[in-house]
Order: C-alpha cells, then structure tokens, then sequence
C-alpha cells in the first residue's frame, strides 16, 4: 500500500539580465505551462531554470553567483535539478561545463525545443504570442527581432545572440492582440537594434510600417521604442510618432560616445557631426520627443582630452534620460585586442562626472514640468506613494511619478491625469488633476 504521493515538480524560472531575457523566460514559461508543467517566476520550485546574461563582467559574476547559490541549494536538499540557460551558456558553455559540472545540462540561446525536452515539455510551434508575463499587468516587452548585424568593437551580443532576425508584423499583431486581450495597455518594443527590423524579410526598414499595424490594435495605448541604433535609422517612424498618439514621444538610442577617435575604434559607423546632426533632426521632426541614450567610459585610448569632448557634449545635449557605464573588456570582441589602459578608478570618476552633469539637467528639466498636467499610468504601490510613469519615461529606468496614497486611491495598471506639483533630480511628486 502506497503510503507516500509522488511529488509533483514545481519549475522555478530565474531572470537575470535585460528585457530581452524577460521575453524569452516568459516564452519558455508559457509553454511549459501549455505541457501541464507548474511554472512560477523566482519563486519556491524543485527544478531551476536559471536564464543568464553575459554580456558585460558584472552580469557576468551576478550569472555565475546565481548558478553557485542554487547549487549550494542543490547539494543542501532544497532544490532537485538545475538547468541554466541564456547568454552566459551561450558564450561559455564549455567553460561552465568544466568549472561548475553538476549543473544538471546548459543550454544556449536558440536550444529552447532542447530545454523544454529536458524538463519533460514538448515545444509547441503554434503558441504563437502565448507567454506567461512577468512584469506588472499593465506593460509588457514585445520582442521584433533577434540578434544583430552591427560590427561594434566592444559588443559580444552577435556572439551569443547571432545575426539580425525579423519576426513577421503579422505574428507581431498576435502577439500584441494576445497581450491587449490579458489587460496589457503598453507594449515596449525590444531588440538588439530597432532600426534594421524588417531589412531581413523585406528588403527595406520597415519598422514604420510594425507601427502602423501595432496602432490598430485594441486596447493597447502606449507603443514605446527602445534600442534604435544611429546609423541608417528609419525616419519615417518619425512622421508616424507625431501623427499616432498611441507611439509615446520616446526613443531609446544608446549612443556610446562622441569623439570621432573613440567612435571610429569603436566601429559604430557614424561621426559627432552626424549624430548631432541626427538629433538635432529628431528634435525639429518631434519637438516634445524625450530622448534616452546611454554612453560608455573607459573605452580602451579614451584620452582626458576624448573625455571632455564627450562631457562638453552631454552639456550641450541636455538629453532628457541618460545611463552611463563603464567600458567592459571583452573576449572574442574586436576591442580586446586594445590594450584596456583605461585605470578602473578613472573609469568610475568618469561615470561619476557625466551622471553629475545629467543629474543637474534632469533637475532643470524637471522644475519646468511643475505646474503641468500629465496623463500617467500607475506601475504599484509603494510605501505611501502610488508610483506612476509618463509617456517620457520607461519602467525600471526612467524617471517616476509619486503619488500621495493618503490623499487618493488609485488602481494599479490604469491611467490618471497628474498635476505635477514638485519635482527632484529623477522623480516627480504630484496630485490628481480636477477635470472641470
């Protein structure tokens, strides 16, 4: 007489890295999901799918920091099987295998059918757009394309994500449509680089063209564009931003640097001249366009003089949402074959003195938003606020709204019209608007 039930294995799927590896984990739960798998995201389970990024040291060690934890779990009891997955196996899959040998199988970025055979599910071609979200309900990333063409000195992602790949508009319209029908109102669009999208499938940029397709779809209200690159970007998406007020007035274009010599190194394509010239054509097209970019210090050469060419520059810029990091040397990159002479301690000083600079026009910025009144979505509650985002600001990164939860309720995922009564050097604190 059986005495014991069988246990039932409870998949936890762990993310570390950028959206694009929020996409693909929530691919993979959805169709563990559609096999009758139970499948949480990093919560309690018995199996661990760990998804990895590799794509600079510091995700790098979080990567293997993580394996290293559930690996203790393993051999404590707690957890029964470990499988890691995404960039890192991808890119040193044979490493890993030697160093951290009892994960039970590693898997790379395009062997999902072989991970889900592993974990006892069948790989269903005909989920088209079925994922299990993992962000709030109110957004979520739709990936356009995979992988990247561009030939970026510093950049390991064709390493591990391979060449560009379109997917079709019309499967992009599923998924979006699947996405609104489960209360999704905002789609952030993803990719290695926005600006090629479609030259694969149909022989021209055609990123305007998703656009139009994506407006269409009922009950999404926000569209967002994140990764464009500055060479051969599209600007018909331009006329399309200004006429459809469903595409939030922001674009994402990280633009790495801004000395001709470091920007030459670094393989981009592009020159200062240009890509002023670019900006500059982006503001006139779209006047109340807030624009994010990121850029990279350190990078091998980086001389005092580079560096305050490019501090001048973000001065002049006055970008509305900037990042700054510092340059990561990287094997199997054509920059690793510089010499990486830039001291760490420089490095970070350099970050310091350009997030300096951005924190003061951020302030300026936002004083002049006081007194404005703002459609806003409400991310969560937090503490005493309600936490809400304008169209000028993306989750995770951008700037946020705060809300006074003792003065009035508001439901997490809709939208509210906000008078912006303070404001400090990233966040803004405001008051539902009477509506007369």
């Amino acid at each position: 007489m059986r005495t014991k039930s069988l246990k039932k294995n409870k998949i936890n799927v762990v993310t570390l890295g950028c959206s694009k590896n929020v996409y693909d984990s929530e691919v993979l739960m959805g169709q563990l999901k559609a096999s009758g798998k139970e499948v949480a995201h990093e919560e309690e389970g018995n199996i661990v799918v760990i998804n990895t990024c590799g794509f600079i040291n510091n995700a790098k060690e979080e990567s293997i920091n993580t394996i290293l934890d559930f690996m203790q779990k393993k051999e404590d009891g707690e957890v029964d099987k470990v499988f890691v997955t995404g960039c890192l196996s991808e890119r040193y899959k044979p490493d890993l295998q030697k160093e951290i040998p009892n994960v039970d199988q590693y898997f790379g970025t395009t062997e999902l059918p072989g991970l889900l055979k592993a974990l006892g599910a069948d790989y269903k071609h005909e989920l088209i757009g079925e994922r299990l979200t993992t962000t709030p309900k109110n957004y979520a990333y739709l990936k356009i394309a995979e992988g990247c063409d561009r030939p970026c000195s510093f950049c390991a992602i064709p390493i591990m994500r391979g060449k560009h790949k379109s997917t079709p508009i019309e499967t992009l319209v599923i998924e979006a449509e699947k996405l609104a029908a489960k209360g999704v109102k905002e789609l952030i669009l993803i990719a290695q680089d926005l600006t090629y999208y479609g030259l694969d499938l149909y022989k021209k940029r055609n990123l305007a063209e998703l656009l139009e397709n994506l407006v269409k779809v009922e009950g999404i209200e926000w569209i967002r564009l994140h990764y464009a690159f500055p060479t051969g970007f599209p600007m018909d998406v331009l006329e399309v931003m200004k006429r459809e007020p469903k595409i939030c007035n922001y674009l994402d274009i990280p633009l790495q640097h801004i000395s001709d010599d470091i920007l030459k190194s670094m393989r981009r394509g592009t020159t200062k001249e240009k890509t002023t010239k670019l900006l500059k054509a982006f503001r006139e097209a779209v006047p109340e366009m807030t624009i994010r970019t990121t850029l990279i210090v350190g990078y091998p050469g980086e001389t005092e003089e580079n560096f305050q060419e490019l501090k001048q520059w973000v001065t002049d810029m006055r970008f509305e949402r900037l990042g700054c990091f510092t340059y990561s040397h990287e094997e199997n990159t054509h920059a690793y074959n510089l010499e990486d002479n830039v001291p760490e301690d420089i490095k970070q000083d350099r970050a310091n003195q350009i997030m300096e600079i951005q924190s003061q026009i951020s302030w300026e910025l936002n004083q002049a938003k006081i007194g404005q009144t703002l459609k806003v979505v409400i991310d969560r509650k937090e503490g005493e606020y309600f936490v809400g985002r304008t169209e000028f600001d993306s989750p995770d990164v951008d700037n946020e709204v705060l809300i006074d939860a003792s003065k009035t309720y508001l439901k997490t995922g809709e939208f509210t019209t906000v008078t912006i009564t303070d404001a400090a050097d990233f966040d803004l604190y405001g008051e539902v608007a009477v509506i007369n």
